[in-house]
């Protein structure tokens, strides 16, 4: 029978998922033709509502009963989430939150391992290491987002849209952001707007309604402190700053390492993985911090303090990395001896960057990596460029969601 584009959206069909996606969508067939399924767990046999049919080759669609259960489902950590409720008034943000938290890990490392292998050609096991935190895979978030309908309703986005929909509670925050949250609330004055809910590691939570002027928070790690603005990058996780400086500071390979060299940490944010190098390797550390973003970097400048050879520089990546080719002999022989750390974006550094780095041939990398997909194709690009994968971690950084970090340590084949 001949589809067209448009007959399918909104009709049901009964569909069994055989494997897991990048984006947490089960994955099913039907006449020939791949079905991504929200909700769906591989093994399942559910009854999927098409969301989207404009693609001739794959649709999309959401899970609106479960035939034959997975013994990895459990009830949603989320209960608005969960697939008894429309499709239409699921909040998005816990597109995971339906498995057992095991198994959401093998997953995981399922979608990191075989982007490797399609991508990059590396075979490589992959385990998606446990972080502190509940064992539910809840109360691990520092920073909500939430927006205000028209009627002046605060809740998140439903799923996949930009609809808010209310909802009794955030079961992936902190006890703490959970507390100040305010849901139920009406704030007509802030409609179409945003509310930030932070739980910061040091002076309590607070709010930030719309483009509220930012203010400086600090952030414990271990036993140091940095200085954050309060709508500024900080990782959600409250473990993952102790989590990333320690994965950091292992993947270093310390034979390769030289603190005098003119080492890098790209899309630095306020110094972070910078301060985890230097409280590693000691106050004669040289590391150079480049961040797009000018508060960030301001920041980055006083919580490096301390090492008389840090840096850190206002710039886009992508550009500032073009200026390593004019370096003079001197300098090209400290970068040849550098040790690289990047976190970018969830689109990853990309072919210009990595170039760019590659052409001065430092002695390792270390990726960190929130998106396996741009990672694996980053891997790929690297081992074009001459670096092997020497070493992966992989952490739950994101429980009852389809995300995960990647820790990569690379060095010069």
């Amino acid at each position: 029978m001949l589809v067209r584009m448009g007959d399918m959206q909104g009709r049901e069909v009964e569909v069994e998922a055989t494997g897991i996606a990048h984006g947490g969508y089960g994955v099913a067939r039907l006449d020939g033709r791949v079905i991504f399924v929200a909700d769906a767990i591989p093994g399942e046999r559910v009854r999927a509502r098409i969301s989207d049919d404009r693609k001739p080759r794959f649709w999309w669609a959401d899970t609106v009963e479960v035939l034959e259960p997975s013994p990895h489902r459990r009830p949603h950590l989320w209960p608005e989430a969960d697939v008894s409720r429309d499709p239409a008034d699921r909040p998005g943000g816990a597109d995971f939150g339906h498995i057992v938290p095991a198994h959401q890990r093998a997953l995981k490392a399922h979608v990191l391992s075989g982007a490797l292998q399609r991508m990059a050609r590396i075979e490589r096991e992959v385990e998606v290491e446990t972080v502190d935190g509940p064992a539910d895979g809840g109360g691990w978030r520092t920073r909500e987002r939430l927006h205000v309908a028209s009627d002046g309703t605060v809740g998140p986005y439903a799923a996949r849209s930009h609809r808010v929909v209310p909802v009794a509670g955030l079961p992936l925050g902190t006890a703490e952001l959970r507390e100040t949250a305010p849901l139920g609330e009406r704030m007509p004055e802030h409609a179409g707007g945003t509310v930030e809910v932070i739980a910061p590691s040091v002076g309590g939570a607070r709010l930030i309604l719309g483009a509220q002027a930012p203010s400086v928070i600090r952030e414990r790690v271990g036993e140091r402190e940095f200085r954050v603005d309060d709508g500024g990058f900080w990782q959600v996780h409250a473990a993952a700053p102790l989590t990333l400086t320690r994965a950091v500071q292992d993947a270093v390979d310390e034979s390769l390492f030289d603190p005098r060299a003119a080492n890098l940490d790209l899309y630095g944010g306020v110094g972070l993985l910078a301060a985890a190098l230097g409280d590693r390797f000691g106050s004669a550390l040289r590391i150079t911090s480049v961040e797009s973003d000018e508060r960030a970097t301001e920041h980055a400048q006083e919580n490096l303090a301390e090492w008389i050879g840090a840096q850190a520089v206002t710039a886009r990546v992508e550009r500032w990395v073009r200026t390593l080719a004019d370096a003079s002999a001197a300098e090209r022989a400290r970068l040849a001896a550098a040790t690289v750390v990047l976190d970018p974006p969830r689109s990853g550094a990309g072919r210009e960057v990595l170039s760019a780095l590659a052409a001065v041939a430092p002695a390792q990398l270390v990726y960190v990596a929130c998106d396996p997909v741009a990672f694996a194709r980053d891997a790929g690009l690297l081992a074009e460029l001459g670096y092997a994968l020497a070493d992966l971690r992989a952490f739950d950084l994101f429980p009852s969601t389809h995300h995960v970090e990647a820790v990569g340590a690379l060095t010069r084949a």
